[in-house]
């Protein structure tokens, strides 16, 4: 699923903001209202749903039970709590902005999030079904709002071109020398074209924290990246200056495969984020916004481990493909 983490909207607790624009704090909602953004509400069974995932998702770590740490109980719940203002807010904006593109669900997809609601609801207990005060068609509605952010999501980006290159995203395997003394660099470039070994003058001199290191584009001072991706494996660089000092580098491998793949990966999506950013900062930053802060400072989670659901995003991710 492209929603989590991807992007984020900052509406906190305690100073919130929809991309720069201040949320008003009021009571001016329904007893059971949370928040509006524009004209769509969003209510506190919905905001429950999400708490209560989000609750068990976060509240392990390799087999810590993290509600059990009374260090970690308060930091944890905030934090919690936070994170489901905070991603319910931003489906919500998508939703308005996929309306405003006249983007909708299909009668397949409102389908899908149909199934996916009776799944999930009767996977409930009583007491979860209790504490959220959810009925199955509310599960249903958070189906349709995550489907429909995750379809304009797809539309904004599906234009956005893919295609990297092998020498875009090139990573290199090298070793290095770095120093910021220009005598010293004298010393090496002299002991290196006498032969000797360059990893052992690494070890007497170098000042960066590593000897062995992968880059890519962008990630080396220009004057490296411009002498060191012309090179070839076994190849060592004159020394090359740089305003932070000098650096003498060895090409161990020009071109790692698999981690060239991985930045191949990493380019496209940052592509895609920009490309959905653009479109959607624009929107957010128009909108109005109301947060029930009395309601939510009262809504208290229920860590006596009756509560255990964490599967609402598993099912959507099994059923609304």
């Amino acid at each position: 699923m492209i929603l989590i983490p991807v992007l984020c909207v900052s509406l906190l607790l305690g100073g919130c903001q929809i991309a720069g624009r201040k949320v008003v704090f009021t009571t001016g909602l329904g007893n059971k209202d949370l928040f509006r953004i524009g004209e769509t509400v969003c209510t506190l069974p919905e905001a429950k749903v999400y708490l209560c995932n989000y609750q068990n998702i976060y509240g392990s770590v390799y087999g810590v039970e993290l509600w059990k740490q009374e260090s970690s109980k308060k930091e944890l719940e905030q934090y919690v709590k936070e994170m489901t203002v905070s991603e319910l807010a931003r489906i919500t904006c998508m939703d308005q902005l996929a309306k405003q593109q006249d983007i909708s669900l299909s009668e397949e997809e409102k389908k899908q999030a149909a199934d996916a609601a009776k799944a999930y609801f009767v996977s409930l207990t009583e007491d979860e079904i209790a504490y959220m005060d959810v009925t199955e068609e509310t599960i249903r509605t958070l189906y349709e709002n995550y489907a429909l952010a995750d379809k304009l999501y797809r539309s904004l980006t599906e234009g956005v071109n893919e295609e990297v290159s092998d020498d875009e995203a090139r990573i290199m395997h090298a070793m290095q020398i770095f120093v910021t003394e220009k005598e010293k660099a004298n010393v090496i470039a002299q002991r290196l074209a006498a032969g000797e070994d360059f990893i052992s003058l690494a070890s007497d001199y170098n000042e960066a924290q590593d000897i062995e290191v992968t880059f890519g584009r962008g990630d080396v001072p220009t004057e490296v990246e411009e002498e060191v991706f012309s090179m070839e494996d076994g190849q060592i660089s004159p020394c090359i200056e740089t305003a932070s000092g000098y650096y003498f580098i060895k090409c161990v491998n020009k071109y790692d495969e698999e981690l060239t793949q991985e930045n191949k990966v990493k380019i496209a999506q940052e592509r895609e984020k920009t490309a959905f950013n653009d479109a959607y900062d624009e929107f957010v930053s128009e909108q109005d916004s109301m947060l029930n802060e009395k309601l939510w400072e009262e809504t208290k989670m229920d860590t006596s481990g009756k509560i255990t659901t964490n599967s609402f995003f598993s099912v959507y991710a099994q059923y609304c493909r």
